[in-house]
């Protein structure tokens, strides 16, 4: 990673603090802003930074629904007997083998106090559940299926519960409440706030035996200046998903999507600077990527086909999961199969904004019109429509709830990346830090001085194919709180 703009710099070096406080947050989004409250309430004097001139960043861009289970006050009151352990084994499938077991454990076991945290920082929900098939609740109803909990393989191992909590909003609009309702907690709290402040460089004590991150130099109204961090550093910076060169290097598969979530700041800049101090990023091919073709939930009656005319998925899973699978194919082109009836109100709908590629009456003439083998598409159809009359799916265990003969007349959407359906990406790489947020070097040492959170920092997210609505928001605030913690109690232990 080339990194020297981010070098370090030697706290010999530093002639004057300009400011000096007890924990310093670069980053003010979901992540930063909870550093910083947990940093204050733990005994902490605190100042949080942003490059923009305004609190947010990419958790202000979201719908804020925060992944959060184990018998949340909402599950219950919704009739929802989740647990801690269920949680975790969904995640830990979820995410495969990049899963960090130690992570997932702390957050699914602290998921409920979590969600009482925000509740009294005064972040609202109702106690109803949104019970549709959907992306996100667009009324102010609270619980709603944001994953694959009910889809196979994952139904199988764990129970099903759903965890996705909507803010009690209606609308696109939980990301500009759920900042301002945190924002709100940092002025009751008169933490001190700096904004058009960009992070340069971290500055370490070179007098110690091992790195020690003792201050930031930010670049502030055309000047640099140095801010002394007496217990440390959390950055809180957010992903790289705004640098393409950084995405082209780590996660060339990404530019094969069309929109890149985050914000102006999502640069990669705060992983930089954790390396450049001696950290370790990890995870950094991996991202999420949605092909959100519901709803209309109808359009989950339909099959996904490779230009070889293969399903590759079950069309029940969450649809970060089928971007993912699609990514995947070796194929020019892949295409949306299902029943005109059930395209329905597709075009006034849908977010996918996928284009027709085909229509027909039959099969032969959906094959024809797309210059697909007839046979074997006939083929692919004929034991789909075999197996879902008798509501079954033996190839992908499709629910039966999503199954439907495709008798026509048809209709293809081409789903083919780059070909106009809407796909937004952003990353899920980041710094290696342990369970309470140090920055770890490659000995797997904490850094004295240096934790991360939300997307800087590697945390619970580790899968576009595992991945789950509202887990970035939840984990940012929940990595963020944690580190702030830590941040303000390396003081008491000095």
């Amino acid at each position: 990673m080339n990194t020297s703009s981010a070098a370090t710099v030697d706290s010999l070096s530093v002639n004057h603090w300009h400011h000096s406080f007890d924990v310093v947050v670069v980053g003010y989004g979901g992540a930063g802003a909870c550093a910083a409250i947990a940093a204050h309430d733990s005994g902490a004097q605190v100042a949080i930074f942003d490059v923009a001139s305004a609190a947010g960043g990419s958790t202000a861009l979201s719908s804020a629904e925060l992944y959060l289970g184990g018998g949340t006050r909402i599950q219950k009151a919704c009739g929802y007997d989740d647990t801690p352990q269920a949680m975790y084994d969904y995640l830990i499938a979820s995410n495969g083998p990049q899963a960090d077991s130690e992570k997932i454990r702390a957050y699914c076991d602290g998921s409920v106090e979590h969600f009482d945290w925000l509740e009294k920082l005064g972040v609202p929900f109702k106690e109803s559940e949104y019970k549709q098939r959907a992306m996100m609740a667009l009324s102010d109803d609270c619980l709603l299926y944001t994953g694959n909990e009910k889809t196979q393989p994952f139904a199988a191992l764990s129970p099903p519960a759903p965890r996705g909590h909507n803010l009690k909003i209606k609308g696109d609009n939980g990301g500009p409440l759920f900042i301002k309702v945190l924002s709100a907690a940092l002025a009751e709290r008169n933490i001190a706030e700096f904004f058009n402040s960009r992070a340069l460089r971290l500055v370490v004590d070179s007098t110690t035996e091992q790195t020690k991150v003792v201050g930031v130099v930010f670049r502030i109204d055309m000047q640099e200046i140095f801010v002394e961090a007496r217990s440390g550093v959390v950055l809180c910076s957010g992903g790289f998903v705004m640098n393409q060169k950084m995405v082209a290097e780590y996660a060339p598969q990404l530019l094969r999507c069309t929109v890149p979530i985050g914000n102006p700041g999502d640069t990669g800049s705060g992983i930089a600077m954790g390396v450049e101090a001696g950290g370790v990023a990890i995870n950094m091919h991996e991202g999420f990527v949605s092909l959100p073709f519901y709803p209309p939930a109808s359009l989950t009656y339909g099959i996904f086909i490779n230009q070889q005319c293969q399903r590759f998925i079950n069309e029940d899973a969450y649809h970060g999961r089928v971007g993912a699978a699609l990514l995947e194919q070796r194929s020019e082109r892949i295409y949306l199969l299902l029943n005109v009836e059930d395209y329905g109100d597709y075009e006034t709908r849908s977010y996918l904004g996928a284009p027709v590629a085909a229509t027909g009456d039959t099969v032969a003439e959906l094959a024809e019109e797309l210059g697909l083998n007839s046979f074997l598409l006939e083929r692919c159809v004929e034991s789909y429509n075999h197996f879902a009359s008798a509501g079954e799916d033996p190839q992908f265990e499709k629910n039966s709830e999503w199954l439907k003969c495709l008798n026509g007349p048809l209709v293809a959407l081409d789903c083919t990346p780059g070909r106009g359906a809407h796909m937004p990406y952003f990353t899920l790489g980041g710094l290696k830090t342990s369970v309470t947020g140090e920055v770890l070097d490659r000995a797997e040492q904490p850094i004295a001085g240096l934790y991360a959170a939300g997307r800087t920092a590697c945390g619970v997210p580790r899968r576009g194919d595992g991945y789950c609505s509202g887990i970035s928001v939840a984990d940012a605030s929940f990595s963020g709180r944690v580190a702030g913690q830590a941040a303000a109690n390396s003081k008491k232990l000095r």
